[in-house]
Order: structure tokens, then sequence, then C-alpha cells
């Protein structure tokens, strides 16, 4: 390894500006560790019973008198998978012993790389000892010692060793790694499995940080062991520092049990055991957390309300979840699995971030699935817990309107022999979905100037049966035109029953939009689709080693209107997102589900580009516009949640969409795309992205704009804009940050800045994070930091808190 070299008194400055947190983390390890020694190798391995000797030498002299052999001169030996290099060993038959001089070197069968200038051992390398030894392990941990001593082929004695990880660098040998640790005794059991430190310091950059009089961690062949795992701290406005420290159990080969106790200067002791089991065919794991908070009421803002969980003074004050995960192989082709979270209110895994449970959006499921070839089945009942703020003191928000899909099915078959001479494919779709709590956003004082319109989900049961079938095939003329008919046939039948309040509230929707209210109970439909593709590929050349292929492309599908729509007659369940751009121009049905199915006769025209250039560019474009050609517009019919409203597909000639990317070979890509008014050419929607990665600096931006969707509740137009930078200031050293901006509501959402070092042994991390309300502006702060020593393990934060760029 190759490391800049740095002045004395750089050096002193380096390790002093991340000196305090080091020590903080040095004096965690006071306590045993079993992931510290996983890579110290001991003297030599065991030689296995009935190995035979090869020995190589220049000469070789025997001595009766004496009864030894002496081999001079590039002597080899090989015993059992180990090898012996040195310019003289003297082997004394009485003894049975070995000693080695000049340049000894031993490379035991598992890897590990032994130099001295001295060694004695038995001949079958269980006992011996050692001066002025370095060891290198197979995967680059480094120990020395003044000498050491074998004895037992078990226990193994390094006297003033010194142990790291970090490799030494080739300008300057001799020059102190990043850290390292120093010991006056280090003690090594085969039998117990444990290494020893006793009168132990660790050093950083040369410089003693903290004294260890004794600790013990397991050795390099245990991969577990019962102990204390590295602990971490965290800071959270709303809770306070933090101290979280894991002990784990190691209680047989297959099962194991983790206890880990969190200390939050806020909110109090934050207790969690994970149990984990392996079988031959599959695991899963048990996870229980649980407090009770000592004030509650830090989770209340300057407006009063309760960001977190519960309302103000609330007097139940313990939280607690369960969760569990697993997956079972039934044979090669089919898996069996589950993902359950139960917790006492919606929010409370994200709040004390549980590993494993603290998304934004926990998806609970219990699921089969199975895969032969181009076959696909999967079945899966699922709930959706929204870890969400409460808004003005209600818990239940978002959370409480998620309905249960008790099941979701779908299959997928594509037979492998065509079908007149094309690819015929099958997909079937259900789902049975229930909801406690009506899911509206309208106001039944209805205010025409900003009409919010949307039943997002009904209180009750629906369920629907979909089943597709499509065939395609592709020709090619003599002039390059490409040419690919479809047909496509699609049926569903479809459940209702929902509750009087969900029946007034569609009623309500359909008296506000001048509709007639057609809820029904059960019905059946079909949609029955004739397309044809064309493209038409252009390959040209503009400059030598540059190729550019212009496309145009034309698509027509004729279909009959799509039915019970206009009369607000069956749920939108899983067509809820819309959203029409150059990625979606040349799709079939541009619904997002199964519940909407795009009906009448539409014809997709457009432009598709792509080039690159001898330097080492590319670039790429879309550009197109979509034209319903005949028959009802499926994006014009309004539905529950009105989807197709502002999607740009509602009139006859939708608005213009484009996309256009470039790429460098020098870390440099951008793309913008955008939604365009298909008669004033104003911008709709419009999207910007740049990045550049690269030494000394790495940048990135992101530009979002969404026109007013008055429906939908948002009254004006929304403008966003991210930025992130990360600069190198020297070979290890790194400076990053990122923030995004409300253009539209003139407010920093969230910011975070932070620095890190980083070389081949050592990591070291802190960032300082603030998000905000955009009702309440209420701040929210987090500060973090990770330190990581390559085979003693990481101290700090679980998750960073900023968003970095490398």
């Amino acid at each position: 390894m190759r490391e800049a070299v740095l002045p004395s008194s750089r050096q002193a400055n380096l390790a002093r500006l991340y000196a305090a947190s080091a020590l903080a983390c040095l004096l965690a390890y006071a306590v045993p560790l079993p992931a510290f020694a996983q890579d110290v190798a001991g003297m030599t391995t065991k030689v296995p019973s009935n190995s035979q000797m090869l020995l190589a030498a220049d000469t070789l002299e025997y001595n009766n008198d004496n009864q030894t052999v002496t081999a001079v001169g590039g002597v080899q030996i090989d015993y059992g998978g180990n090898r012996l290099v040195a310019q003289k060993v003297v082997y004394d038959r009485k003894t049975k012993r070995m000693v080695a001089s000049g340049n000894v070197e031993i490379v035991n069968s598992d890897g590990t790389k032994i130099n001295s200038d001295h060694i004695d051992i038995t001949d079958d390398f269980a006992d011996g000892f050692v001066n002025a030894l370095r060891v290198e392990t197979i995967d680059k941990a480094y120990f020395a010692a003044e000498s050491a001593e074998r004895m037992g082929g078990v226990l193994t004695t390094f006297h003033n060793g010194v142990y790291t990880a970090c490799e030494p660098c080739e300008d300057k040998p001799n020059k102190a790694p990043t850290w390292r640790v120093k010991a006056r005794k280090i003690i090594w059991n085969g039998e117990k499995k444990t290494v020893r430190f006793e009168n132990a310091n660790f050093e950083f950059f040369g410089f003693p940080l903290a004294y260890l009089p004794a600790f013990e961690i397991a050795d390099p062949t245990v991969k577990r062991k019962s102990g204390f795992l590295i602990p971490s701290i965290n800071y959270n406005s709303h809770l306070g520092y933090s101290v979280k420290v894991p002990y784990y159990f190691a209680l047989s080969p297959t099962y194991d049990l983790t206890v880990t106790g969190s200390g939050y200067t806020k909110q109090g002791f934050l207790g969690e055991a994970e149990w984990r089991q392996r079988f031959n065919n599959g695991e899963y794991t048990l996870k229980i957390a649980g407090i009770q908070q000592k004030d509650p009421d830090a989770f209340i803002d300057s407006a009063g309300r309760n960001v977190d969980s519960g309302t103000a003074g609330d007097p139940n004050k313990f939280r607690g979840m369960m969760g569990t995960q697993g997956q079972f192989a039934i044979n090669e082709r089919w898996n069996f699995g589950w993902d359950v979270l139960l917790q006492t209110d919606k929010n409370f895994s994200a709040t004390y971030n549980i590993p494993e449970y603290n998304a934004a959006v926990h998806q609970s499921s219990i699921y089969l699935t199975g895969l032969n070839d181009r076959n696909y089945f999967d079945v899966r009942a699922m709930h959706f817990e929204v870890q969400e703020d409460a808004l003005n003191g209600n818990p239940a928000a978002r959370s409480g309107q998620q309905p249960w899909v008790l099941p979701s099915l779908d299959y997928a078959y594509i037979p492998d022999v065509p079908v007149a001479g094309g690819q015929l494919s099958f997909n079937v779709n259900a789902r049975v979905i229930r909801r406690d709590n009506l899911d509206e956003a309208f106001d039944t004082a209805y205010d025409p100037t900003t009409p919010v319109q949307r039943v997002r989900g009904l209180a009750g049961e629906s369920s629907r049966l979909t089943a597709e079938a499509e065939w395609k095939r592709t020709f090619v003329t003599d002039d390059g035109l490409v040419l690919t008919p479809l047909l496509a046939l699609q049926g569903d039948t479809d459940y209702v029953n929902v509750s009087s309040g969900s029946l007034a509230a569609v009623n309500q929707m359909a008296t506000n939009l001048g509709q007639q209210d057609d809820m029904r109970s059960s019905f059946a439909r079909y949609m029955a689709t004739a397309g044809l593709e064309m493209r038409w590929p252009l390959l040209f050349s503009l400059a030598s080693g540059s190729s550019h292929v212009i496309e145009p492309m034309a698509q027509v599908f004729l279909r009959p209107n799509e039915q019970y729509v206009g009369g607000l007659s069956i749920p939108n369940e899983d067509a809820q997102s819309m959203v029409f751009d150059a990625t979606t121009l040349f799709e079939r049905d541009k619904f997002s589900g199964y519940d909407r199915i795009e009906g009448g006769s539409r014809a997709n025209v457009g432009l598709r580009y792509s080039g690159s250039y001898i330097n080492g560019w590319g670039t790429n474009a879309i550009f197109g516009q979509s034209y319903q050609i005949g028959g009802e517009n499926s994006f014009a019919a309004p539905d529950l949640v009105n989807v197709g409203a502002y999607s740009g597909l509602q009139t006859t000639k939708s608005d213009y969409v484009g996309l256009f990317g470039i790429n460098s070979p020098n870390g440099f890509a951008a793309s913008v795309s955008g939604r365009f008014d298909e008669q004033t050419f104003d911008i709709r929607r419009a999207e910007f992205k740049a990045a550049y990665s690269g030494l000394p600096v790495s940048v990135s931006a992101k530009y979002a704009f969404i026109q007013a969707q008055p429906l939908y509740g948002f009254t004006t137009d929304r403008h966003e804009v991210t930025l992130g930078a990360s600069t190198h200031l020297a070979e290890s050293w790194r400076v990053f940050g990122t923030g995004t901006y409300d253009l539209q509501e003139g407010l920093l959402v969230k910011d975070g800045v932070g620095f890190a070092y980083n070389d081949s042994c050592f990591t070291y991390l802190m960032t300082y994070s603030q998000s905000r309300d955009l009702n309440t502006r209420e701040v929210t702060q987090s500060i973090g930091f990770n330190l990581s020593f390559r085979t003693l393990g990481d101290f700090g934060s679980s998750t960073n808190s900023v968003d970095t760029i490398q």
C-alpha cells in the first residue's frame, strides 16, 4: 500500500482531530468483544498424522555422533501443508526439534505467513520458540512480537506483541500504521478458542490513546462466541442521546440470541431481544422490543401537536413491538416465507430505529412463491404499516386507513413453443381487500374553487379476479421496417360489499362531479385489443467513430370502451398512481394496476434516438404524443380517485412528453424530462438531474416541478431542488453535504453536512442533519458518527443521518 507522507506536525493534528471519539470507542473494548481477533492467527497449525516431510537444500550434512541433520542454502521443507523456507535448518533427531535461521518464513496450510530470523520448533510443528516474529494472515491482518513460544500444540504466548489490520506502507515500512494494539503479553489458547491481551495500549498514528489492563476475545477459528458486541451511540432531538449495548448468546450452531439494552436521556431504557434459528431448508428470526417512556410529551411540537404517537399527557407510556421474518425452501422451485410486524402504535419501530422494521412503510406479508422456467406463481396476504408523524393529535392518520389484502395472487405463464410464429403469454391476478376505515379526501361542504374529489379507499370488502392473454409476433421487412402485430384479451369479475358510510361518500362525490352514483355489488367486464407497432430504426454516422440511431415509432390499438367507469361504480385500489411521461408513452395500457383498463382506440407516435461518440460520450432521447382516435377516453372518465385528472392524457391529443440524457466517460451524466401542454407547450411536469463523480469533487443536483392539481389537494405549483456535494481534502479525507429546498414554501426541508476519513483499515464518519415540517416548521435534529476498525468492528450510530456522495 502506498500512503502520502505526512509531516510529523500534520500527523499529530490529524490524530488529535478525532482522538476524542476514538477514545470513546476504545473504552468500550475493555469488555470481551468476540469480533476483535477474528484474524489473529496462531504460530503454526498442527501437522496431520501420517504426513510425509519433503526437504530440499543446497547441501545436507549428517552427524551421527550428535544425531543431527543440517540443511544449508535455500532450504525448503513441506510437511502436512505447512511450508518452511530458511537459509539454514538444524534437526535434532533426539529431541525431534528443528532450529531454522536466516530469513525464516513459515506458510501455514491456512495461508498465514510467519517471518523471523530464528525459529525453534518441534518436527510436528506443535511446540516451538520464535524470536522477532512477524505474522501476516490470509486476509491481511498483521501480528508481530519480540518472541513467541508454543506449548502442547494449543497454547501460544506472544511477548511484547503488536496487532494491526493496516497494511505496511511500501515507501516507509517502519512508519506507524493508522492504528495498532501493543500488548506486553498475548496468549492464544487453541483449546478454549480465546485470545487474551495483557497490559495493552491502543495507538493512533503512533500516538497512544487508551490503556487496557486486560481483555479477552475469541480466537480466529471461532465464528460464533458469546459476548458483548460493539456498542453504538446516537442523538435525536426527541429521544436525546442514546447508548446501545448488545450482548450475543451463541447457544447452538443453529440458533442464537442477541439481547440489547439502549439508554435514552429523554425517554429511559429500551430493551430488545432477537432470536435467530437456521434449518437445512431456511431460517427465521423473532424480535421484540419495548420501552416505558419517561417523557412522552417530548414529542409535542411548538404548535401543541404530538408528532409521534398518542396525545399530550397520554398516561399510557409503554410502547413496544414484535416482529418476525422467515423463509423456507419447500423444494428447488417453491418458497414459503413471512414478514410480520405488530406494535403498540403505528410509529414505534421508526421512532426508535428498530433494524429491519424502521421503514416509513412496512409491508407485513405471508407468501408462497414458485418459479419454473418462464412460469411464475405468487400468493400472499399483506398489510401495510405507515409509520408517519401523527397529525393534529390523531395517531391513526393514514395507517388506520390501510387495507388488509387477503390474499393477492399473481400467476404468469409463457409457453415454451411459439404459437402461430409468435409469443403467447398468460397472466392471472386476484385480490381480496378489507378496510375498516373509509379513506376519503374531499370536503362535504363542497367548495368548487378548491375541489378535492377523491374516495381513495372504501370501508368494507372488495375482490377482483383478472385473467389476461396476449399474443405478439415481430416481422422485419427488406427495408428494415419492424412490424409487431398484437392481440390481447382481458376479463374481470368483481365483488363489492362496503359500508353505508362509504356509499354516502361515493354518492356525495358523484353529486359534486355531476355524475350518477352507480356502485354495484358485483359485475363482470372484458377488454379485447388488436394492435400494431411499427418501428423503423435508421443507423448513420456523422463522423469517424460515432454512430447514431434514429427510430420513428408508432403504435395503434383498437379496442372497445372501458366498462363501468363514468358511473363511479367500481373501486380503484391498485391503479391510483398515474404518471404519463416519456417512459410510459409506448405502453399498451398506461394504468398502473388492474382495477382500471385503458379503453377506446389510441395511437402513440414518437421518435427515439441514441448516439455514441468516439470520445466515449453517449446521448439518448425520446419525444412523442398520444392520440385518442376512437371511443371514450378512459383518462377523461372520472373514477373514485380521478386518476386520469392532470395526467396529460385526458384530452383527445395528449400533452407532449420528452426525455434527453447524456453521459460521459469522465463521470458526468445528466438528464432532463418533461410534459408539455399540447396547445401552448407550457410545462406541466419537469425533472432535471445532473451528477458528476470524480476527484477531487463529486456533485449532484435534482430539480422537480409539478403543476397545481386542485382535485388532489395541491392548489399551488410544486417546486423542489436537491443539491449534494462531496470533496476530498486529502488522500483519505472527505467533506460532504446535502440539502433539499422547497421553492414554493420557501423552506429548507432538510439539510446535512459531514466529514469522513477512510483508508484500508480505518473509517471515521461524522454527520449532522436537520429536517423541518412543512406545516409547523418544527425542526428535528440528528447527530451521528461511526468509527470502523477493520477486524475489530464498528462503533457509533447504526445509521447515517446524511445521504453521502462518494
